[in-house]
Parts: C-alpha cells; sequence; structure tokens
C-alpha cells in the first residue's frame, strides 16, 4: 500500500509517494504548473507507476487554525482528485510544513535557488511522513 502526499501550490506542487511498506517516503518530484488540469494529469500519471492506493493533500488552514482562501481551494482540489483518481483523499493540515522544508534545505547548506527547485517535494515529504507516524501511532492503538 503507497501512499501519496500533495503539496499544492499556485505554480510547483510537490509530491512525495511512500514506500511499499508505507513507513516512510520514497520518491520525490515536483510538478512545475500552475494549471489545476495539468497537475491532475500528471498525478493521475504517476499513481499507477508507483502503485498508489491512497492519497494526502495538504490542507493549508490559517496559522489561527480557521480556513481561508488557500484551504478552499485545496478542498477543492481535493474533490476534483476524488473523482479523478477514485482514491480515497484526506486533507491533512499542513501549516509550517514549507517554512519546515525551508530550514532544512538551508541548514543543508542549498541556496535560495537551490531550495526553491525542491523545497515543495521536501514539504510533501514532511506531510507524508507525519501521515503515516498518525497512522502507525492509531494502528498501535487498536492492536
Amino acid at each position: 500500500m503507497k501512499i501519496m502526499a500533495i503539496d499544492y501550490g499556485d505554480a510547483h506542487t510537490g509530491i512525495a509517494i511512500s514506500d511499499a511498506t508505507g513507513t516512510l517516503a520514497g520518491f520525490t518530484t515536483v510538478i512545475d504548473s500552475r494549471k489545476a488540469e495539468v497537475v491532475v494529469q500528471e498525478i493521475l500519471r504517476l499513481l499507477p507507476e508507483h502503485g498508489v492506493t491512497e492519497l494526502v493533500l495538504g490542507y493549508p488552514k490559517n496559522m489561527d487554525g480557521t480556513v481561508g482562501p488557500r484551504a478552499e481551494k485545496a478542498a477543492a482540489f481535493a474533490e476534483t482528485l476524488r473523482q479523478a483518481a477514485d482514491l480515497p483523499v484526506t486533507l491533512w493540515d499542513e501549516r509550517r510544513t514549507t517554512v519546515d522544508a525551508h530550514n532544512i534545505l538551508f541548514n543543508n547548506g542549498k541556496n535560495a535557488k537551490q531550495r526553491k527547485k525542491v523545497v515543495d517535494a521536501v514539504a510533501a515529504s514532511l506531510m507524508l511522513e507525519g501521515y503515516l507516524t498518525r497512522k502507525r501511532l492509531e494502528a498501535q492503538r487498536h492492536e
């Protein structure tokens, strides 16, 4: 069972796909497009190639927990994905993942230009790691 995390953005969409065990991120990429239909087509191409069975989409709530225009855009995109991919889509609170991704890359010596190319994939990886951790903890509670 592989899970794809999606950090949907205005110009770049980060993708992270778990390994077959569903315990860590194994594949990452960035889709460079401002057009939702292009992003959906690229995601649909990646699904069978990687055997993805579940989608996790970043849900960018405001820092105070309220839902703003970016979260509403993500919720609409989630519905588009559900219909196009016929897979479950979980909205995942992604507050601070992009900030954390920038910090990780900066601390690893990446300059601003280098960070810009991969930050969305790193943000998707952080979302995926958080989601996988929650799933593991929930599974342990039900054993």
